[in-house]
C-alpha cells in the first residue's frame, strides 16, 4: 500500500513553515502535481486544503471542488444522524430481520436433513447448566413447519419497525435478550424433582414475545395506539397456558425481558441515548447471565 499525505486543515497549506505538503508552489518553479499521484500535474487546487488535485482526485463539494482527502475528511466530521431513541438510522432494508429470518429457515432446514444437529442443540433445564449455548440455539429451532411460519411471519411483521425506530444494533440486543430471557424463564418455573426438568423447548418465540412488548410500548411511547399489538399479545399469552405443549414459561419471560429492554431503551435521556443504549443493554445482558447460573446454583448445587 502507497502512503499519502494526508490533507492539512482548512486554511494552511501542509506544514507549519509553508510548504505544499511536500509540493512546490508552481511561481518560478516545476509545475504542481498531485499528491497522490506525482505523475500528474495539475493546476486545479482544492478548495478546502488548497493542494493540488488530479481529476481522479477531484470531488463535487458543497462549496466547489474539493480533494478526495478533505471530502472523507468532512464525512467523519459530518454527525452521524440518529433514531429518536438513539441508534442509528437504518437506510434502504432492515437487513437484521431478513437475517434473523432466513437463519431460522436455515437451520430448520438443516434439521430436517441431519436430526442429530437438532438433539445437539435443543435446550432442556437438565443440561442447561453444563452446556449453556443451549439457552440461544435452541431458540432457532423449531417444532414444525407451522411453528416456523407463525414465528417467522411475526418477525417479518414487526421487525423492520422495531428495527427502524431502534436501529439494527438496538434491535438485535432485544432480539437475542429477549430469546434469552424467555430461557431463563423456563430455568425459573422448572424443578429438578419434576419432569419439567427433562422436557425440551425450542422456538423463536420468546424472541417475538419480546418484539410484542417492544412494539407495544414503543408506540405508547410515540403517541400511536397499541391498542392492535396489546390484543395480539393477550390473545398469544392465554393460548399459552391453554393449548398443550408451548412453552408458557419461554413466552412470558420473552414478553417481560423485551418490555424491560424497551422501557429502559425509550426513558433514556437523549443526551445520554447514543452511548447509553448500547450501555443498557450489556447491563441487561450481565443481569441475565447472572440470574441463569443462579438459578442453577439455587436448583442444583452440582450442574
Amino acid at each position: 500500500m502507497t502512503d499519502y499525505p494526508s490533507a492539512p486543515h482548512p486554511g494552511h497549506y501542509g506544514g507549519g513553515d509553508g510548504d505544499w505538503g511536500g509540493q512546490q508552489p508552481d511561481e518560478g518553479g516545476s509545475p504542481p502535481v498531485c499528491p497522490r499521484h506525482p505523475d500528474h500535474v495539475s493546476y486545479v487546487r482544492c478548495q478546502r486544503c488548497e493542494r493540488p488535485m488530479c481529476p481522479q482526485c477531484q470531488r463535487s463539494a458543497a462549496v466547489g471542488i474539493q480533494c478526495v482527502d478533505c471530502v472523507d475528511q468532512s464525512r467523519k466530521e459530518q454527525r452521524q444522524p440518529r433514531t429518536v431513541f438513539g441508534g442509528r438510522i437504518v437506510s434502504g432494508s432492515p437487513y437484521a430481520t431478513w437475517v434473523l429470518i432466513g437463519t431460522n429457515i436455515a437451520i430448520y432446514l438443516l434439521g430436517l436433513i441431519t436430526p442429530i444437529f437438532y438433539e445437539a442443540f435443543i435446550f432442556w433445564p437438565a443440561v442447561g447448566g453444563m452446556q449453556p449455548y443451549r439457552a440461544i440455539t435452541s431458540g432457532f429451532l423449531h417444532g414444525g413447519i407451522m411453528h416456523l411460519l407463525f414465528n417467522m411471519y411475526a418477525l417479518w411483521l414487526i421487525g423492520p419497525q422495531l428495527e427502524h425506530m431502534f436501529g439494527r444494533l438496538r434491535f438485535l440486543g432485544l432480539y437475542f435478550l429477549s430469546l434469552f430471557g424467555g430461557t431463563v424463564a423456563v430455568v425459573l418455573f422448572a424443578s429438578p424433582t419434576a419432569m419439567s426438568w427433562r422436557i425440551g423447548v425450542v422456538g423463536a418465540s420468546g424472541a417475538v414475545f419480546g418484539l410484542f412488548g417492544a412494539i407495544a410500548l414503543v408506540l405508547r411511547r410515540m403517541g400511536r395506539s397499541a391498542q392492535p399489538i396489546i390484543v395480539i399479545i393477550a390473545i398469544n399469552v392465554v393460548l399459552s397456558f391453554v393449548v398443550k405443549g408451548i412453552s408458557w414459561q419461554g413466552h412470558l419471560g420473552g414478553l417481560v425481558t423485551g418490555l424491560i429492554v424497551a422501557l429502559v431503551l425509550t426513558k433514556l435521556p437523549r443526551r445520554y441515548r447514543r452511548f447509553g443504549g448500547p450501555l443498557a443493554l450489556v447491563v441487561i445482558g450481565l443481569i441475565l447471565v447472572a440470574a441463569y447460573y443462579g438459578l442453577y446454583l439455587v436448583k442444583f448445587p452440582v450442574f
